[in-house]
């Protein structure tokens, strides 16, 4: 099976610690990178998570508070000093474009690579990218400013050939593309072989969903149904649901809750608020509702 992993850059909030840097993940499916928001620090956690700085293809900014995006321009110069020439593509809510676009005149020159600003209206579930092998969409969250999460998907690979059965048949090399998407085989005294002689399932496509930050959203769970793995923010516990109400932030509790409701296999808890030393007191509550339920830290990584 193609790797499918997510790591884990940054799971803090706005409020700078000692434990954590704020939020920022890189997710690897099948030799393709992708960025889920880029906070400060976050070159530096890239290098640590030993993932190469040119497999990065595209950047997906949730919203434009500084936590979530100080760190873009940062990297951006740095990929520019290290003579990057592939094309890097930025997904944000659209007024994120002029500003970048000012940043990149006014603090590099000669940048030496193309930076692809792609706009994203936070108001509806939309495709934001969609390559051969896996289709990322905008969905759309409720915060203090325009935000979305981010859905990526595998697209459903084909079947994987029986090599048996291929040598058996002496079927030539020339075939097997054909038999994978669903040819049968005739052989020279005419026996017709059926495909599903010759093949055994595919894979099945995986998931995973970014969603921070946002308040509580009863309904989000229908945008989330089946989702292998979901990140879903968890700034506060149950003792601070009025602050979480306050600043459209959810608890660890109501992560939970969209979580089960969206019958997702695991659940990873993240963008935790600095007044807890000890994230365990929201891993226990987010578990009273939904079991497979993770604390993220940074450098972790988790398999989809």
């Amino acid at each position: 099976m193609e790797p499918f992993k997510v790591h884990i850059l940054g799971c803090g909030s706005a409020v700078p610690n000692l434990r954590h840097y704020a939020s920022a993940q890189v997710v690897e499916v099948r030799d393709k990178v992708f960025m889920l928001d880029c906070s400060e620090g976050t070159q530096m956690q890239l290098r640590k998570s030993r993932v190469r700085f040119t497999k990065l293809g595209h950047v997906f900014i949730t919203h434009l508070h500084g936590d979530h995006c100080f760190g873009l321009m940062g990297m951006i110069s740095t990929f520019g000093l290290l003579e990057r020439t592939a094309p890097l593509h930025i997904h944000a809510p659209e007024a994120l474009g002029e500003m970048l676009d000012s940043q990149i005149r006014f603090f590099t020159h000669d940048l030496g690579y193309e930076v692809v600003f792609h706009p994203i209206d936070t108001t509806h579930r939309q495709v934001v990218h969609e390559d051969r092998s896996v289709v990322i969409e905008a969905i759309p969250l409720e915060h203090r400013m325009p935000c979305c999460g981010y859905l990526i998907r595998e697209k459903q690979s084909l079947p994987h050939i029986r090599r048996e059965m291929i040598d058996y048949y002496q079927i030539p090399l020339s075939q097997v593309n054909n038999i994978k998407n669903g040819a049968d085989w005739v052989t020279a005294d005419g026996e017709c072989i059926p495909n599903a002689r010759l093949v055994s399932p595919a894979d099945p496509a995986r998931s995973y969903a970014y969603c921070t930050d946002t308040r509580y959203m009863p309904r989000l769970h229908e945008e989330l149904k089946g989702v292998n793995v979901l990140y879903h923010e968890s700034t506060y516990g149950d003792d601070r649901l009025p602050q979480a109400e306050k600043y459209f932030h959810s608890t660890a509790r109501q992560a939970a809750m969209v979580a089960r409701d969206a019958g997702v296999g695991k659940l990873l808890l993240g963008h935790y608020s600095s007044r807890y030393e000890d994230e365990h007191v929201l891993l226990n509550q987010a578990r009273e509702v939904f079991e497979n339920t993770f604390l993220t830290n940074e450098n972790d990584v988790f398999e989809v």
